[in-house]
């Protein structure tokens, strides 16, 4: 089943897809290894602190275009979270030159989403200001997408 909704405290317009898996099912974590491509150093460091609480690695918080495509290349993370605007260039064109490369789940933060929502309609956006339960519901969405993706792919092999 997938709805959109709002999210109480913050602006925030996710898809969340609900899976049906059954009710022996036991969620478990996974940390995750996180790129962060935000051009605002306070946003970044609290986006890597919020992460990090949340049990998460972040290998790097990036303020370019060039230095995103660069330590996703050198770092493969799991996930990369994408302001839609960066200092030099922007994190849609981040994300879509490294996904020429390999599969990357991505989600983005901004605070207009228009743009992204132009070039990227399935794309994940979380709109700023967002709190931690977003977030939070934001990757696990990605993630599940990412997953039935991956699946189909094995699948077609």
């Amino acid at each position: 089943m997938r709805a959109d909704v709002q999210l109480p405290g913050a602006r925030t317009i996710v898809n969340i897809i609900d899976l049906d898996l059954g009710s022996d099912h036991v969620a478990t974590f996974v940390p995750l290894r996180i790129l962060v491509a935000e051009d605002n150093a306070l946003i970044g460091m609290l986006l890597e602190e919020m992460l990090t609480t949340m049990g998460h690695a972040v290998c790097a918080v990036e303020a370019t275009e060039a230095g995103t495509i660069a330590s996703a290349l050198r770092y493969r993370p799991d996930l990369l979270i994408a302001d839609g605007a960066l200092r030099e260039g922007n994190g849609i064109n981040a994300v879509e030159t490294i996904l020429r490369s390999y599969l990357m789940a991505h989600i983005f933060v901004t605070g207009d989403h228009t743009s992204i929502r132009l070039r990227m309609p399935d794309a994940v956006i979380l709109e700023k200001p967002f709190n931690e339960a977003s977030l939070e519901i934001a990757i696990r969405k990605v993630l599940q997408a990412a997953n039935a993706t991956e699946k189909k792919k094995n699948v077609l092999s």
